[in-house]
């Protein structure tokens, strides 16, 4: 038995699988090591694993070995092959066993010599056993005979283990180690930058660049080739920062003006003339830079209501998530909440999603009179079926759950196109959309970029707390959606 398990109320000896009479669930798990005097020949330890997808991905990232034998794609990324797990993975299964079970706590290794006989296949289960074959007193050294054998009798590996055995008795509560959960990585943003790599720089009004943020991430998209920026605000204070930070902005113009109210109306002004495609917020206030956009007279209004996207690389979900609209308009109305879906729409079909998955959110997933936002979900779902909104699948209310799990879905038994496989989430206000967008970056490890929609032009509003990465996203987004409007196609899906 490889470890004793104890009464934590009367510290006897229990049987394996009996539970702690203390609340009939819980039982405190304790081992107890062997001192090298209490360690005989012959003495066994075994355990048995299965070789796991995750098992490889974390191996391989604790171990920095990426192989390509050993994940799912070979060198080119191009097709599948049968993979062919880390030798060394059945290897530490060995050190599981001489550290948990025999000797126990406070092993130290010596050596280990292996020979592998077949490679380790994913979906294998290996049964792996050390026995005592030699102790040497002199050094308190114990000599293990080690083998892997799997499910088709096979020999993985043979070998032995050299090992320090402790000297002093340990019985102490199992470590319980924490859990680790494997997600795709970050590529979302990596792979919309890529994207623009064919496509020629589009002309940028950035708005009061004066701090390092707002400045390094218009000189680094430059230098991406993303962007040609016209710097708007204080020329004094620009060249000031540039300086301090050490960016070279030798070769982009400057407009030079007064202040940032200034910086507002001018950079507007350029766009509506057309001079620059696109729009990026710098040092100012959104709403300082918003209200000149909004200008029924001066500013970029069109016909359509004016929104923000957030675009939201979550690692646990499988595709990109744009929240709209948590930035722009507080309280939308159902009139302007069409305007917010439809400019979501046309922004995924730039993305490449030819018929977006649009969710509805509420609290609930019924509709349900006292509770606005599902009476307004239900409507925009009609306006749909009506073709009032173009170009993608409406569903909702759909509470956040239902939206981005299947699981959750089939749960709660709704059969719906767009239940677990969202592309876009409509919140019912600005306020949810905001925490939810949020809650995603600092809790789900997401990056967030973002983009108004709706003006003439796509306008980036970047924030303080956005990353390099996010920023040149954001700017990739401006760059592709102009770059479709500047060809003369259709935006919406035909």
């Amino acid at each position: 038995m490889p470890f004793a398990l104890y009464d934590a109320s009367t510290n006897r000896p229990m049987e394996r699988g009996r539970r702690d009479p203390s609340d009939g669930y819980r039982a405190m798990l304790i081992i107890e090591n062997k001192t090298f005097d209490e360690i005989a020949i012959g003495q066994t330890a075994q355990l048995t694993r299965t070789l796991t997808d995750e098992d490889i991905v974390l191996f391989g990232v604790m171990s920095g070995d990426a192989n390509p034998t050993h994940f799912r794609l070979d060198v080119t990324g191009t097709h599948r092959h049968q993979v062919v797990g880390h030798g060394m993975w059945g290897a530490s299964l060995i050190s599981a066993l001489l550290g948990n079970d025999l000797p126990g706590a406070g092993t130290v290794y010596k050596s280990q010599a292996l020979e592998f006989a077949t490679p380790v296949a994913l979906g294998d289960t290996l049964t792996v056993s050390i026995k005592v074959r030699e102790k040497h007193s002199e050094d308190k050294t114990v000599v293990f005979d080690c083998r892997a054998v799997n499910q088709k009798c096979e020999t993985v590996f043979s070998g032995t283990a050299t090992v320090y055995a402790p000297a002093e008795k340990q019985r102490q509560e199992r470590m319980a180690l924490p859990e680790v959960k494997v997600s795709r990585g970050h590529h979302v943003f990596e792979s919309l930058v890529e994207r623009c790599s064919e496509l020629q720089a589009i002309s940028m009004a950035v708005c009061h660049p004066c701090d390092e943020v707002s400045l390094k991430g218009a000189v680094e998209a430059a230098e991406r080739g993303l962007i040609d920026p016209v710097l708007v605000g204080p020329r004094q204070k620009i060249e000031n920062v540039a300086k301090e930070f050490q960016l070279d902005i030798s070769r982009y113009r400057i407009v030079d003006v007064e202040h940032s109210h200034d910086a507002a109306a001018r950079s507007v002004a350029l766009c509506r003339s057309g001079e620059t495609a696109a729009l990026m917020k710098g040092s100012l206030h959104t709403d300082e830079m918003m209200h000149e956009v909004a200008a029924r007279d001066t500013g970029l209004r069109t016909s359509r209501r004016i929104s923000h996207v957030f675009l939201m690389d979550v690692p646990s979900y499988p595709r990109l998530l744009m929240i709209t609209d948590a930035a722009i308009n507080i309280y939308p109305t159902l009139e302007d909440k069409a305007d917010i879906v439809q400019n979501a729409i046309e922004l995924a079909q730039v993305l490449g999603v030819k018929e977006p998955k649009v969710a509805l959110l509420s609290a609930v997933e019924t509709v349900y009179p006292k509770i606005a936002s599902t009476i307004e979900a239900a409507a925009l779902c009609k306006m749909a079926d009506r073709g009032q909104i173009k170009g993608g699948i409406l569903d909702g209310p759909l509470a956040f759950d239902n939206a981005i799990s299947e699981e959750a879905a089939q749960i709660k038994k709704i059969v719906s196109p767009v239940a677990g496989k969202a592309d876009i989430l409509l919140v019912p206000d600005l306020e949810a959309g905001n925490m939810l967008a949020k809650q995603l970056a600092y809790l789900a490890d997401a990056d967030a970029a973002g983009i108004v929609l709706g003006a003439r032009v796509p306008i980036v509003l970047t924030s303080r707390a956005d990353s390099p990465k996010a920023r040149l996203a954001s700017c990739a987004v401006a760059v592709l959606f102009a770059s479709r409007r500047a060809a003369g196609l259709q935006i919406a899906a035909e």
